[in-house]
């Protein structure tokens, strides 16, 4: 198990970071110009389903602790969504929109985060960052794992060594909470451009045959 101490000494260095950039711009460019028109008319299908903004902004955790927003595609009815995160996301979530429900099991939801990889806030891969009012059990998750603010060693990613290893969806357990930084961890230990490069095609099969999520 790694430790805050043993992270620091990790591949996060300058010569990687730039290399890793280069992946970011790259592959975020890309994937914008190609998926253009599947967002355009998610992006319609939302206005048209229900009223509010396409968009959905939260205030999360980032590369050295510090906030930034991370976009989303709206998934839920406007009155009833939670810009802070105190109540998560649970399997057949009242709040959840019909458009809300396809995009969010297929992750489409999540390609807005793609301008928050070329505003370099976040990276395709990387620990998935979680809302400031995350809670277990009443806890903060950083109260739970005295290692957990290591995952802020690096940015966060659009998704990661744990998202494709099962750990996805609700954060309803310290367990689950456990592995998922176990997981980030060891992703900022080993990580490297291939493992990156497989993390992305694991999780492009998953965004497809992945009956488990919602």
């Amino acid at each position: 198990m790694a430790t805050n101490n043993q992270v620091i000494a990790s591949h996060v260095g300058i010569g990687f970071g730039r290399l890793k950039r280069v992946e970011d711009i790259v592959i975020a460019t890309v994937a914008l110009v190609l998926l253009a028109p599947l967002m355009a008319l998610v992006a319609l299908a939302i206005q048209i389903e229900t009223p509010g903004p396409i968009f959905f902004r939260q205030t999360r955790t980032g590369l050295g602790g510090r906030t930034f927003e991370v976009w989303k595609f709206r998934s839920m009815y406007h009155e009833l969504s939670d810009w802070r995160g105190a109540a998560q996301t649970r399997r057949d979530d009242p709040r959840v929109t019909r458009i809300g429900r396809f995009i969010r099991r297929t992750s489409i939801d999540e390609l807005p985060q793609l301008f928050n990889v070329l505003e370099g806030t976040m990276s395709i891969v990387g620990p998935r960052p979680h809302a400031l009012s995350t809670k277990i059990d009443g806890q903060n998750l950083e109260e739970i794992v005295d290692y957990y603010a290591a995952r802020h060693y690096t940015k966060p990613g659009m998704t990661g060594l744990a998202q494709i290893n099962g750990f996805r969806g609700e954060l309803d357990t310290i367990e689950k909470l456990r592995k998922r930084v176990e997981l980030d961890l060891r992703y900022i230990n080993d990580g490297s451009l291939w493992l990156d490069l497989e993390i992305i095609l694991k999780t492009a099969f998953l965004c497809v045959y992945d009956e488990k999520a919602y």
